[in-house]
C-alpha cells in the first residue's frame, strides 16, 4: 500500500489544517484572514487554493455546511488528524473562521500549466509493477470499488465473496464516480478540489497523482484507456492527460467564439465516436474533443492531431444522457427547469423536446427493453417522479410517482427490476423497486429506518446487489436481486458510490446502461 497518499490525505475533514492553530490574537474582533495566513496556509495553500489540505473555497465546500464547519473546528473529526479546538478558540473566533472560508476570494484564483506540472507525482511509472494481481479472486471483473465519504476512504471488495481486499485513504470529496481502464486493472479517482489519482488494483498501489484544477467536476477515461480528461468549474478549462503516468498533454480554455468563458459541468467518453463530449454550464454549446481519425473540416486544432468540434445547442445544457449508439444526447439545464431536449450529434440538431420539468437527474438514467422497444427512465431531484420515455420516438410513456425526489437509479440486464432511491425529503430511508415490464413499484424497502438508503450497484451477473446506508454510522448491504432479501452487511462510514468493474467497463463502452 502506498504511504504517500496516506500522509497527504490525512486531511480527511475539509478543515483539518485549521487544527494546527494555536490560540488566536487577543483582538476583540477576530481577523480570519490573519489567522488563516498565520496558521492554515501551510496546509491549505496561499489564497486557500489547497496543498496537502483541500482548497477552502466556496465551490469546494459545497458538501460541508457552515454550521458543520464550526463543529469541525470546535470538536474535531474522529479518525482523522483534525483535533478538537473548542478549548483553545472561543466561539467568535470559530465562527469568524468558518464564515470567512465561505466568502469568495477578492481575486479569482488561477491554476496554470505550471501549477499542474508542479503538482504531478509519479510513484510507480507505467510498466514498473507486476502484471499479475497480488491477490486471488474468482473473477477480476467482479470487483467493486466503494467510496466511503464519511472518513474519505475507498474499499476494494470481492463481488463473489463480499470480502474486503483492501481499504485505503482517498482525496477529499471524491466526485463523479471513479473510472476504470478497459481491462479493469487501473481506476482513476477525481476529487472536488481537482486531484486525479491513478490506482493499480492488481498491486494495490497509487501509481500517480496530479491536480488538474481548483474545483473539478469529474473525469473521463477514453475507451482505449490512453487518455484522461478533467472537467473544471474553476478555472474554466478541460485538461487532457496521458493516462499512463498522468502527464499533462494540454489545457483547453473553455471559451465561446465571442470570448465568453464557461464552467464545465461534466465530460464524458463517447466510445463509438472515439471522442470526449463536454457539457458546458454557461455557453449554449456542446463540445466534442475528437481523436485524429475523427477530425472533420472546420474542426479547431487543439494539440497534436486532436481537434475541437463545436455544436450549437438549442439551450444551455449541463446534464447529459446518451443513447447506446452515442448519436443521441438527452440534455437539460439544472438551473432553468425548462425541460429536456434530444439532440442528434450527427445531424447537429434538436430532434425532440421532453417533458422534464424541474431538475431531472439525467446522469442517473437507465434503459431496458419493454415490449420490443428500448425505453429510458430518469429520476427527478426536486419531485417524486420517475419519467419513462420510448427511445424510438422519444414519446412519454408514463410518470411513475415515488415517495419523494430521487437521485440514483440503477438496473441490470438480467434483473426484472430497476431501483430508485428517495434521496431527498422525509422519506429518504426508502428505496423503490420498480417492475420493468409493468412500470409499477413492486416493493418499497426500508433497510434502516431513519437512515438514507441510496445508490444500488449490481454484481457482474445481476444476481446480487450492493446498497448503501448513507450515514456516518452506516453500512453496505448485500441483497439478493431476485428475492430482495438482505444477505449480509458491512459497517462503513457513509458509503456512497459503488462501482462494479464489469458493469462500469461495459457502460463506458456503450454496451450497457
Amino acid at each position: 500500500m502506498n504511504l504517500r497518499i496516506t500522509v497527504t490525505t490525512l486531511l480527511t475533514g475539509a478543515l483539518w489544517g485549521l487544527g494546527v492553530m494555536a490560540s488566536p490574537a487577543l483582538a476583540e474582533t477576530p481577523d480570519p484572514h490573519m489567522l488563516y495566513n498565520q496558521h492554515c496556509s501551510a496546509c491549505h495553500g496561499v489564497g486557500r487554493l489547497g496543498g496537502i489540505g483541500p482548497a477552502l473555497l466556496p465551490e469546494n465546500l459545497s458538501r460541508l455546511k457552515p454550521d458543520a464547519a464550526q463543529e469541525v473546528i470546535r470538536d474535531g473529526r474522529p479518525a482523522t488528524q483534525m483535533p478538537a479546538f473548542g478549548a483553545l478558540l472561543d466561539d467568535d473566533e470559530v465562527a469568524a473562521l468558518a464564515e470567512w472560508i465561505y466568502e469568495p476570494p477578492e481575486e479569482e484564483p488561477t491554476w496554470t500549466d505550471d501549477d499542474i506540472l508542479a503538482s504531478h507525482v509519479v510513484d510507480h511509472p507505467y510498466g514498473s509493477l507486476p502484471d499479475e494481481p497480488g491477490f486471488e479472486v474468482e473473477d477480476l471483473k467482479n470487483l467493486f470499488i466503494v467510496v466511503e465519504t464519511g472518513d474519505h476512504h475507498v474499499s476494494l471488495l470481492d463481488g463473489d465473496t463480499f470480502e474486503r481486499i483492501e481499504r485505503f485513504p482517498s482525496r477529499y470529496a471524491l466526485h463523479g464516480g471513479p473510472k476504470y481502464t478497459p481491462d479493469g486493472r487501473y481506476v482513476y479517482f477525481g476529487s472536488r478540489d481537482g486531484w486525479i489519482t491513478k490506482y493499480d488494483i492488481y498491486n494495490l498501489e497509487v501509481t500517480a497523482e496530479v491536480r488538474a484544477g481548483i474545483n473539478m467536476r469529474n473525469i473521463a477515461v477514453s475507451a482505449d484507456g490512453r487518455y484522461v480528461m478533467a472537467a473544471n468549474y474553476l478555472p474554466h478549462t478541460l485538461v487532457l492527460f496521458d493516462a499512463r503516468n498522468l502527464e499533462l498533454i494540454a489545457t483547453l480554455p473553455v471559451e465561446a467564439e465571442n470570448g465568453e468563458t464557461s464552467r464545465v459541468s461534466a465530460v464524458y467518453t463517447a466510445p463509438p465516436r472515439n471522442s470526449f463530449v463536454a457539457a458546458l454550464k454557461d455557453i449554449p454549446e456542446i463540445w466534442e474533443v475528437r481523436w485524429p481519425e475523427q477530425r472533420a473540416e472546420g474542426d479547431e486544432p487543439l494539440v497534436g492531431d486532436f481537434a475541437l468540434h463545436r455544436m450549437a445547442a438549442p439551450d444551455y445544457m449541463d446534464d447529459f444522457f446518451f443513447d447506446q449508439s452515442y448519436r443521441y444526447l438527452v440534455g437539460a439545464s439544472r438551473g432553468d427547469g425548462g425541460g429536456g431536449v434530444v439532440f442528434d450529434m450527427d445531424a447537429e440538431e434538436k430532434v425532440a423536446d421532453l417533458p422534464l420539468e424541474g431538475m431531472p437527474h439525467l446522469g442517473a438514467g437507465t434503459t431496458w427493453e419493454l415490449d420490443g422497444r428500448r425505453v429510458m427512465a430518469i429520476p427527478h431531484i426536486d419531485k417524486g417522479l420517475v419519467s419513462v420515455f420510448d427511445m424510438s420516438d422519444w414519446s412519454l410513456i408514463t410518470h411513475i410517482e415515488t415517495d419523494g425526489p430521487g437521485f440514483f437509479m440503477r438496473s441490470h440486464e438480467n434483473s426484472p427490476y430497476v431501483w430508485v432511491d428517495v434521496f431527498f425529503g422525509p422519506n429518504h430511508d426508502r428505496i423503490h423497486v420498480i417492475d420493468k415490464q409493468t412500470l409499477e413499484i413492486a416493493e418499497t424497502l426500508i433497510p434502516e429506518p431513519g437512515k438514507t438508503a441510496a445508490h444500488v450497484e449490481f454484481d457482474r451477473d445481476g444476481e446480487t446487489l450492493l446498497l448503501s446506508i448513507w450515514d456516518d454510522d452506516g453500512a453496505l448491504l448485500r441483497i439478493d436481486a431476485e428475492t430482495l432479501e438482505e444477505l449480509d452487511r458491512m459497517p462503513m462510514k457513509k458509503p456512497s458510490g459503488k462501482y462494479n468493474v464489469w458493469n462500469k467497463t461495459q457502460y463506458e463502452e456503450g454496451t450497457s446502461h
